[in-house]
C-alpha cells in the first residue's frame, strides 16, 4: 500500500510515446498496442490516464518527432504533463496532478526502458508511490553500439528486477498487460 495519504485511487502513466523516441524501438507496434489496450481499459473504468512527453534538443516541442505516435490519441481531459528532465517527476507538474485525482499508485506503460521509464518508476517509488510496471508495454531502441545490452535483455532486466521491489509500506511490481488491474488489491 502506498505510505501516501488519502491516496486510494490508481493512473495508468503513458510516458513518452513519441515518433522520435519510438521509431526505432523494439517491438514498437506490439508495444503500442498493449499500451492502447491499456488506455481503453483505463478510459472504461475511470480510471485517470496522465501522458508524459519530453523535449530537449534532440526532440524539439512543436515537432514531428516531439509529437506522440498516431497511434495513442490522447482525450482532451486527459492531463499532458511536458517534460526535460528522465524522471517524470523533475521539474513537472506531475505530483500536483497525481495528488488532485488521489493517486498512489501508478501503472507504467512507455519509452525509453533505459531512460525515462527506469527513473519514473524509481522516482515514483522513493516519493511514496505504489508502482506497477507493464511488463510488455514498454521499450527502448537498440543502444548496444553504445555499450548497452541488446534491448531485448535491457527490458528483461528491467522486468526482473522491478518485480519484487519492496520498502516500507509500499511496493513495486512488474506484469504483463494481460494482468493489469486498476482496482488495489486485485490478485494479478
Amino acid at each position: 500500500m502506498t505510505t501516501l495519504a488519502d491516496r486510494p485511487n490508481t493512473a495508468l502513466l503513458v510516458i513518452d510515446v513519441q515518433n522520435g523516441v519510438v521509431a526505432n524501438a523494439h517491438h514498437r507496434d506490439e508495444v503500442i498496442s498493449n499500451i492502447n489496450t491499456l488506455v481503453g481499459k483505463a478510459r472504461a473504468e475511470d480510471v485517470p490516464v496522465v501522458w508524459v512527453q519530453h523535449s530537449d534538443a534532440n526532440l524539439p516541442r512543436e515537432s514531428e518527432s516531439w509529437e506522440y505516435v498516431p497511434e495513442l490519441v490522447r482525450d482532451e481531459s486527459e492531463p499532458l504533463v511536458h517534460k526535460t528532465y528522465l524522471d517524470s517527476f523533475e521539474g513537472t507538474d506531475l505530483e500536483a496532478v497525481l495528488a488532485e485525482r488521489g493517486v498512489g499508485r501508478l501503472i507504467v506503460t512507455g519509452a525509453q526502458t533505459d531512460a525515462c521509464i527506469r527513473s519514473t518508476i524509481h522516482g515514483a517509488f522513493v516519493r511514496g508511490y505504489d508502482v506497477t510496471l507493464v511488463g510488455d508495454a514498454h521499450t527502448t531502441e537498440d543502444l548496444s553500439d553504445y555499450g548497452a545490452p541488446p534491448p531485448d535483455k535491457v527490458i528483461a532486466h528491467t522486468n526482473l528486477y522491478w518485480q519484487e521491489q519492496r520498502a516500507p509500506g509500499r511496493s513495486g511490481e512488474t506484469v504483463s498487460s494481460a494482468e493489469v488491474s486498476f482496482t488495489v488489491g486485485d490478485a494479478t
